[in-house]
C-alpha cells in the first residue's frame, strides 16, 4: 500500500506539473507512514510491526509481506471491530492461520458487541484450515498455534514475552489509532506505545523513550 500511495502521489504531482526533483525530495523526506508497517525498534533481536490492516485483503498483504522478510516465526495479534462487517471475521481468521506461525486473537474496538462472540467467529476461520489447506506449519496441530486473550494489552504482552530471536510480531488492526472503543467509551490505547512499554518491561535495555 505504501508503494501504491507513493506512485499515486507521483502521478498527481506530474499531472500538476510539479518538478520531478521536488517530488523526489518530498518522497525522501518520508521516513514512514504512522501505523503502516511501522516497526517498533527498541534494541530487541526480533521484529515488532504495527499495522492498520483490518480487512481480509489488507491482512493477507501484510502477512505475505512479512513472510518475504523471512522471520523465524510470525506471531500475529489481531481482532475485529464490533458493530461492523461480521462477514470478514471468518476469512481474517483463516488468513491469519494460513500465514502465521502463532495467532493471538484479541479485541479491537468491540463497541457494543460481546468481545468473546467476535473472537469465536475469528476462531472458526482459524480452525477451518484443518480439513483443507494446511497452515505453513504442517506438522503443528492448529489447536496448538492460537489462543484467545481478549485484553489487548495482555495479548500484546503475551506476544512480546513469547518472542525469540528473529521472530516477527505483527500487531494488526489499529495502526495509528490511539484509542479503543469498548461499549460507549473511548479508552486511550496506542499499540505502538503499548508495545514499547512492554518491551521495556521485558528487558529495560530494549526501551528507547520516543518523544
Amino acid at each position: 500500500y505504501n508503494v501504491s500511495n507513493i506512485l499515486a502521489a507521483i502521478g498527481v504531482g506530474l499531472a500538476e506539473k510539479v518538478d520531478i526533483d521536488k517530488i523526489q525530495l518530498g518522497i525522501r523526506k518520508v521516513s514512514h507512514i504512522p501505523g503502516r508497517f511501522e516497526t517498533i525498534a527498541c534494541g530487541q533481536d526480533f521484529w515488532v510491526v504495527v499495522d492498520f490492516a483490518h480487512t481480509p485483503d489488507a491482512l493477507n498483504r501484510l502477512l505475505e509481506t512479512s513472510r518475504r522478510l523471512q522471520p523465524r516465526r510470525i506471531i500475529t495479534v489481531f481482532g475485529c471491530g464490533g458493530d461492523r462487517d461480521k462477514m470478514k471475521r471468518f476469512p481474517m481468521g483463516r488468513i491469519a492461520a494460513t500465514l502465521s506461525n502463532y495467532i493471538i486473537i484479541t479485541s479491537d474496538n468491540t463497541r457494543r458487541e460481546d468481545p468473546m462472540a467476535i473472537a469465536r467467529q475469528i476462531e472458526e476461520g482459524v480452525c477451518s484450515i484443518r480439513n483443507n489447506e494446511r497452515s505453513k506449519d504442517e506438522d503443528i496441530d492448529i489447536s496448538q498455534k492460537y489462543e484467545i486473550i481478549l485484553d489487548r494489552y495482555e495479548a500484546i504482552e503475551r506476544a512480546v514475552f513469547m518472542a525469540e530471536s528473529k521472530d516477527m510480531i505483527v500487531i494488526a488492526g489499529k495502526g495509528h489509532e490511539q484509542y479503543l472503543t469498548i461499549g460507549p467509551k473511548r479508552i486511550p490505547f496506542d499499540d505502538r506505545q503499548v508495545a514499547r512499554k512492554i518491551l521495556y518491561n521485558r528487558k529495560p535495555a530494549y526501551y528507547e523513550e520516543v518523544i
